[in-house]
């Protein structure tokens, strides 16, 4: 049986509509390569990168070929972790104060539609020596104010600031770096850290109602406990404390196999859910 001449112009366009969709399919894969391929590296924004936890992030993720965006308050004296860019082109040193509106817009302003796949919110106030022990008759307010701006405040503005950053990539994670200090149940419930406590429970509640907000974008809000991790001498030598190396590995190990279902998630160092 013979095609009518209509017929057989029917059947080019057909396979001709074939062949341009297996070849329009084919260039996608080439051009868009998935997050396990050897041709994609995923981006990492890390606050507070220039020491402790920060570093050692930088350290680690540089090992697994990332482009990183390293932050600090004074890249002048981050000698460390220019060691680590001076070895790594995919390193980017960058001046960020979290408490500082002018830092955070120039950082913005700068990455610009480049897409940031985890933005690692890291930089933190510790509990300071001197006043950690301050019961009520002494606390210092001014003090107060310090801890939430750095411990809270900072990292949400830095998200507002680069939320769009987040949504525009692949992986569209956001970790902070908590404590179970932040927690009412796994805290100390020794009447210390006044500040500290509060600020990370502040920090704790600003993310996890970011979680629900951002979610329907696909961006994957984890609020991460490191652990007693020995960043200083005094607290190596609590018993039980972490090399940093260690915790930051089991951290990684835990944001290897996050996904959007973990969203608004409190987790510890070891992949366990922690208590809010």
């Amino acid at each position: 049986m013979s095609l009518s001449a209509s017929d057989r112009t029917m059947s080019i366009h057909r396979i001709a509509a074939i062949a341009l969709f297996a070849l329009l399919n084919t260039a996608g894969i080439a051009a868009e390569p998935s997050i396990t391929s050897p041709t994609y590296k995923p981006t990492v924004l890390i606050t507070g990168s220039n020491r402790g936890i920060g570093f050692e992030f930088v350290r680690q993720l540089s090992a697994r070929d990332w482009q990183i965006i390293a932050t600090t308050r004074n890249p002048d004296g981050a000698t460390a972790l220019a060691g680590l860019a001076a070895d790594d082109a995919d390193i980017v040193i960058e001046k960020l104060d979290v408490t500082s509106d002018e830092d955070i817009a120039a950082l913005a302003a700068k990455y610009l539609e480049h897409p940031i796949d985890i933005l690692l919110l890291n930089a933190a106030r510790g509990p300071a020596p001197k006043t950690a022990m301050s019961q009520l008759a002494h606390l210092d307010w001014e003090l107060a104010g310090s801890f939430f701006q750095v411990n809270a405040i900072g990292p949400m503005k830095v998200t507002q600031a680069l939320m769009e950053n987040v949504k525009a990539s692949n992986m569209k994670q956001v970790i902070v770096m908590s404590s179970d200090s932040g927690s009412f149940i796994a805290g100390s419930q020794l009447p210390i850290l006044y500040h500290y406590k509060a600020s990370k429970a502040a920090l704790n509640m600003y993310f996890h109602t970011l979680a629900f907000e951002t979610k329907k974008r696909g961006v994957m809000t984890v609020m991460l406990h490191p652990g007693l991790v020995g960043t200083n001498e005094q607290l190596a030598k609590f018993p039980g404390a972490l090399k940093t190396e260690d915790s930051v590995s089991q951290m990684l190990n835990v944001m290897d196999g996050l996904t959007l279902e973990d969203n608004g998630r409190f987790i510890s160092y070891e992949g366990e859910s922690m208590p809010w």
